[in-house]
């Protein structure tokens, strides 16, 4: 059974790949984004790269709870391009990734069919070219306490085997943890009942 607070995504760009038919060539790629502003900059660099290319056709997803997601078929016949790689995305059950396939148009038409079939082959050689990791959806909290609280505050990260994201250790000490999601209720109870500590819930 997958486990409720794990997703699946990339941690870098995939090498890029070929996908050819009847002499139009599709370029295809995979990055890892966690907002539209990196969507936007990614299929900036590639108009860069590909000044001649006819159409950069994408999709991405992002989030692990609330997801969003978009599909593009810039210019080409309705749900013909970004549909099929959006197809490809939720295929593969990835999240926090863009897939774009660039179409230089070599001539002769491919026809609707050929098109989903040419987009849905090239997100399929993008997503092969990544490597796909599991990641745990985590809780973050900020630990708030007086310096002389120090040793009770640590010996719970200690014993539970904590993630420290960032400390700030001065008279009013701030302490920050990524806690898996199934664990985080434990976690928080763990500190709620020590006496002069405060942990809340941040959105990093």
């Amino acid at each position: 059974m997958e486990e409720s607070d794990v997703y699946k995504t990339i941690v870098k760009a995939s090498e890029e790949t070929l996908f050819k038919d009847r002499s139009s060539k599709f370029f295809n790629y995979a990055f890892p984004v966690s907002n539209e502003e990196e969507v936007k900059l990614h299929l900036e660099e590639l108009k860069l790269q590909h000044k001649n290319a006819g159409h950069f056709c994408y999709a991405y997803q992002i989030g692990t709870e609330d997801i969003s997601y978009r599909a593009n078929d810039d210019g080409e016949p309705n749900n013909s391009a970004g549909m099929p790689i959006y197809g490809q995305i939720q295929s593969y059950e990835v999240t926090n990734i863009l897939v774009v396939v660039v179409r230089y148009f070599g001539g002769t038409k491919l026809g609707v069919g050929g098109l989903i079939n040419a987009y849905k082959t090239g997100a399929q050689m993008a997503l092969d070219a990544s490597k796909i990791v599991k990641k745990t959806i985590n809780v973050d909290y900020e630990i708030a306490f007086d310096y002389k609280n120090m040793n009770k505050v640590m010996r719970v990260i200690k014993e539970r085997n904590l993630n420290i994201t960032n400390q700030v250790l001065e008279l009013d000490c701030k302490v920050y943890i990524s806690v898996r999601k199934k664990e985080a209720e434990t976690v928080f109870e763990a500190f709620n009942s020590i006496y002069e500590v405060e942990i809340n819930q941040v959105d990093l």
